[in-house]
């Protein structure tokens, strides 16, 4: 029996199947799991209990020779004698197993790849990462060896208290072997995201900047590379998925002296309320060859329901980039000359756009904002400020400020324009206002692209000391003030003073941020 080396990781399976075509995968996930096929015949997931990511159940080890690397605070820690305990359960449970391999890269450019292998249990989630990981040629795998490996047990539930982790499910990795193992959880983003965290790790020291970003590209050969950062709800798929203009990544960039990279080979975009008409390249996307997550189909004809949230919100689909008919194949695109933060500001008072300097590129960077609006998680009744570090928060190893001067040198170094666009609420906060029109924003975005607002006159508002454009074509200048737009310009002064403080609150917390970066940031009344 050929094993492809796995013995190296102390399991002993009663088979082995490497990289097995998409086909074979599909079949093997309805026979051997709980799957079925979509009407357009992508394979359908139910991944249980976990239908997201759990960052409570995520743990790096400490080891000495990256100990002294990793911003513990962002992190949580856990000892090599715990690893090895959780690592030889694992071991013993796949043993006796099928175990499905995947050999694939991380990172487009050939400079910076990776070479990642995933161990699986189950061939629905080997498949998932054949859709995520670029895949290799024959003659590629042929002399294949890895430098990072994944090994995922999903069905391996752990006693919390014996191992001292938080619940039964754990995100084990360990920079040092060079190995990240999974247990309790089959929800697949556990394993994506494993391959970026590891990556945000790799790639700084060697002077690439990790993003959690989407980037696309000019079609017409003009170059005009764009990054687009957002948290959930911003707009970042959306924006970013342009007709006019090819799909670098939807998700996970390296951004190095060559330029800009995607770190995966495929996507893995969000279902709820998916339609062909909002999102006609996602949902065409949809068929043989992609895993969806969670979402619930007409058991008669196969038909999936979009719109319903019975097993989760987070209901996903991933896969292959070139599914997708405007992807850029290999990921590769030069300099970006345009940088946007999307943020969906419930309060209402953030302008629609404004142009950073690179100090407050920075510090709008390092603190990530949106807002969490009513309604959405249980216990919010008013609009929540919320922040994650560098737009990506779980995923960053190492200390914030790394990543922020990496930024800024490159923004600087190649002259990029960074944006900060709203596409939350104008007029009054969630309730009261309205919801920034997809036109407006557009119209926004595609100023920002084409030059357009590098060429405009700015005036600077006085809470959050942000150049406010005067004028963006196919946009009534009326708009570009926020304060303009409320009825009750005392209650905007309140509100605004509430988000600049906000801020204020969250940055104390990035103690070794330099003080130009800090300087940066809105300044609320004392």
């Amino acid at each position: 029996m050929e094993t492809y080396g796995i013995e190296k990781y102390g399991v002993k399976p009663s088979a082995v199947y490497r990289n097995l075509s998409a086909a074979v995968l599909t079949e093997l996930a309805i026979k051997k799991e709980d799957c079925m096929l979509t009407d357009t015949g992508a394979l359908l997931v139910n991944t249980g209990k976990y239908t997201g990511r759990s960052p409570n159940d995520k743990f790096l080890v400490e080891e000495p020779s990256t100990k002294d690397d990793i911003d513990w605070v962002n992190n949580k820690k856990c000892s090599p004698e715990q690893f090895e305990s959780i690592y030889k359960k694992a071991q013993k449970y796949l043993s006796g197993k099928e175990i499905y391999l995947f050999d694939g890269f991380a990172g487009a450019d050939p400079a910076y790849k990776i070479n990642i292998r995933v161990i699986n249990e189950y061939p629905s989630q080997n498949l998932f990462m054949r859709d995520m990981l670029i895949r290799p040629t024959d003659s590629e795998l042929k002399n294949f060896s890895e430098d990072f490996t994944i090994l995922c047990a999903p069905g391996l539930k752990l006693d919390a208290k014996a191992e001292g982790i938080n619940s039964e499910a754990a995100i084990l990795l360990s920079f040092e072997r060079r190995l990240v193992v999974i247990c309790g959880s089959k929800y697949s983003g556990e394993m994506k995201k494993s391959v970026f965290s590891v990556m945000n790790y790799v790639l700084p020291k060697k002077g690439v900047l990790g993003m959690h970003c989407s980037a696309n590209i000019a079609l017409d050969g003009s170059g005009g590379t764009a990054l687009f950062f957002g948290l959930s709800g911003t707009g970042k798929t959306t924006l970013s998925a342009d007709p006019d203009r090819g799909l670098i990544g939807d998700d996970e960039h390296g951004w190095s002296d060559n330029g800009i990279f995607n770190i995966e080979g495929g996507c893995y975009a969000k279902c709820i309320d998916l339609s062909e008409e909002k999102e006609p390249e996602i949902y065409r996307a949809i068929r043989h060859g992609a895993v969806v997550e969670n979402v619930v189909v007409n058991k008669d004809t196969r038909v999936p329901d979009y719109t319903d949230k019975s097993l989760t919100e987070n209901t996903r689909v991933a896969y292959p980039i070139d599914f997708i008919s405007n992807a850029v194949i290999p990921g590769v695109g030069g300099h970006p000359k345009t940088v946007i933060f999307l943020t969906a500001d419930a309060f209402g008072v953030l302008p629609p756009v404004a142009k950073l300097t690179k100090e407050q590129a920075m510090y709008y960077f390092v603190s990530g904002y949106t807002s969490k609006l009513a309604g959405t998680e249980r216990g919010i009744t008013t609009p929540e400020s919320t922040f994650s570090t560098c737009f990506g928060a779980p995923f960053l190893p190492l200390r914030s400020g790394i990543y922020a001067e990496m930024l800024g040198e490159k923004i600087e170094k190649y002259g990029s324009d960074v944006y900060l666009i709203n596409t939350g609420w104008a007029g009054g906060a969630y309730g009261t206002g309205a919801r920034m029109s997809l036109k407006i924003t557009r119209a926004i975005v595609t100023a920002s692209l084409n030059g357009s607002l590098a060429k405009v006159k700015y005036a600077t508002e006085p809470f959050f000391g942000l150049r406010i454009p005067e004028s963006v074509p196919g946009v009534d200048s009326a708009l570009l003030n926020p304060k303009n737009t409320w009825k009750d310009k005392a209650e905007y002064d309140r509100v605004a003073q509430k988000l600049a403080a906000d801020f204020e609150k969250n940055f104390k917390k990035y103690e070794r941020m330099p003080a130009a970066i800090v300087a940066a940031g809105p300044k609320a009344a004392k």
